[in-house]
């Protein structure tokens, strides 16, 4: 009942005109007209109209209209309020539940339209307007604002645009924003981690615009989410439900909150010159207060007071530990050496990996190599650059395992098993001066690792024997003589000859011999 019947007798006995009487009530002309015309059908004086309610003498111009509407189950506001707060329940269902309710203690149901408009009618009156659209803890709305905020460079004051990131709840209009340097997928998601523990808890739903951090495909046919989105949004139980492509009206209040944001964070900023990012954030983090504690325009309360009554207690709890946040490199090739890059340091994968095509997971603290879904190579991520890979045995070949077991104390150990001129040679790898000042001192250990494979390839006398061979011949002794030696099978020979002794052409000498280069020089043998 919306007539005041009793003011409408009252303000006309007092001599007001139908014009001011209308204006006091809030009620047309005609209303008032009408009112008037019955109270004197009714023979309701002012007098009387004082004694009676006004539904009293609504039942008295309307005799019939009550009747029915006594007739009528009155739905109970403050239980429906309640039911909607919980997942899948709507008016709809609410009226056909009221309906049934209804036949059971033999009353009259209204309409299910003047149900839903009595509902709305009650819900504009008291504090539960925000739940005729949306859910409490049922979704947050996600975008990057469309203004920037300068940042100034202390030594010559050029200006970078630092974007801000704003998340909405749908329910209470809670407000979440903080600038980020820029909008790629680390800071987005890290944005998102801050905004759920600001929030103190998880919503449903996560609705992102269109953003290349967000989505990478979204047409009418078909999805495709950033795979570090999901996998955080997945962390913490959201479904990411983007808005359409060009439909803004998917995310109203994350685009209305954008448009608050800019203007009572952004604008409101317009005069600060920030010099560091630490500043801005807490010039962003004051102004965010300012806003979700500013009071609504068209109802009691504020975003923060919204939120603690209505919002609060629906979402659901954060979990023990943050979100580690995640970047996927995808479509690596591996390469000869078996190892990948996270762009500051080189991390193995099997060796029976290489050529094949392989995704990178990259966190704050882990290192994730994956094939086709299945984790084939996990390290801890270094926090700076080392000149050296990070190697997993398990992931190497046995023979640069084997490599690896060997220092040199090992290699000189060997050596003396192998036999002196072997030692000798060992000994000018890893302790020639002249050798390490043309290569780094690791490649004494590669070089007597080269040592270990010609023993393994031709056995431990024989090498013992070209080192012997070659030793006499040079106080220098190279791999790629040796080599030769082994493979020509010169150490098998009776006498030995001379090795030329040129580093240029140490192949030409051991292959052709000494005798030949005498020839040469015109010493002719008998």
């Amino acid at each position: 009942m919306t007539v005041d019947y009793k003011e409408i007798i009252r303000l006309h006995a007092l001599g007001y005109s139908n014009v001011e009487v209308a204006g006091h009530t809030k009620v047309s002309r005609n209303t008032v007209h009408d009112v008037l015309k019955m109270a004197d059908d009714h023979h309701i004086s002012e007098a009387a109209a004082a004694e009676m309610s006004n539904e009293d003498i609504y039942r008295a111009f309307f005799p019939e209209k009550a009747r029915m509407e006594s007739l009528r189950l009155e739905p109970s506001f403050e239980y429906m309020y309640g039911e909607l707060a919980k997942k899948g329940v709507n008016l709809s269902l609410l009226w056909a539940e009221y309906c049934e309710q209804a036949k059971n203690v033999g009353k009259i149901p209204y309409m299910r339209s003047q149900f839903c408009d009595l509902y709305r009618v009650w819900a504009g009156r008291t504090k539960a307007t925000m739940r005729i659209s949306h859910k409490p803890g049922d979704a947050v709305e996600v975008d990057w604002s469309g203004g920037t905020i300068p940042l100034y460079d202390q030594a010559d004051m050029k200006v970078r645009k630092v974007p801000l990131f704003v998340a909405v709840l749908s329910c209470s209009k809670y407000v979440y924003a903080e600038p980020c340097l820029d909008t790629k997928t680390d800071n987005w998601i890290l944005a998102h981690i801050h905004a759920l523990e600001y929030f103190g808890g998880i919503p449903r739903l996560l609705v992102p615009d269109n953003t290349k951090t967000a989505t990478v495909k979204n047409t009418a046919n078909e999805l495709i989410l950033n795979k570090s989105y999901t996998e955080m949004a997945d962390y913490y139980g959201m479904a990411i439900v983007p808005a359409r492509v060009e439909h803004p009206d998917d995310k109203p209040d994350a685009e209305g909150s954008v448009k608050f944001a800019t203007t009572w964070i952004i604008a409101a900023l317009r005069n600060e010159k920030f010099t560091s990012f630490e500043a801005m954030k807490e010039g962003v983090a004051a102004k965010l207060e300012e806003l979700n504690h500013r009071a609504f325009a068209n109802r009691p309360g504020c975003r923060r007071d919204a939120y603690d009554n209505e919002e609060r207690s629906f979402m659901r709890p954060l979990p023990a530990e943050p979100y580690d946040p995640a970047v996927w490199i995808p479509e690596v090739k591996v390469p000869r050496t078996y190892l990948i890059s996270d762009g500051l340091n080189r991390y193995s994968v099997p060796y029976t990996k290489i050529g094949h095509t392989v995704s990178v997971r990259l966190t704050r603290n882990l290192v994730e190599v994956y094939e086709k879904g299945e984790l084939i190579a996990a390290h801890p991520r270094l926090k700076a650059a080392q000149a050296d890979p990070v190697v997993n045995l398990d992931h190497m070949t046995e023979d640069h395992r084997k490599y690896l077991k060997y220092n040199e104390e090992q290699f000189r150990a060997w050596a003396d098993t192998a036999g002196p001129a072997t030692r000798k040679t060992v000994d000018y790898f890893l302790d020639n001066s002249l050798f390490q000042k043309t290569h780094a001192a690791e490649q004494g250990n590669k070089y007597c690792y080269r040592l270990l494979h010609l023993a393994d390839q031709y056995g431990t006398e024989r090498l013992e024997k070209a080192c012997a061979l070659l030793l006499n011949i040079t106080d220098q002794p190279t791999l790629r003589n040796l080599s030769t030696i082994l493979k020509n099978g010169r150490d098998k020979a009776k006498t030995d000859t001379a090795v030329h002794n040129n580093e240029d052409h140490g192949n030409i000498g051991l292959t052709r011999g000494a005798e030949h280069y005498r020839n040469i020089n015109g010493d002719k043998h008998d």
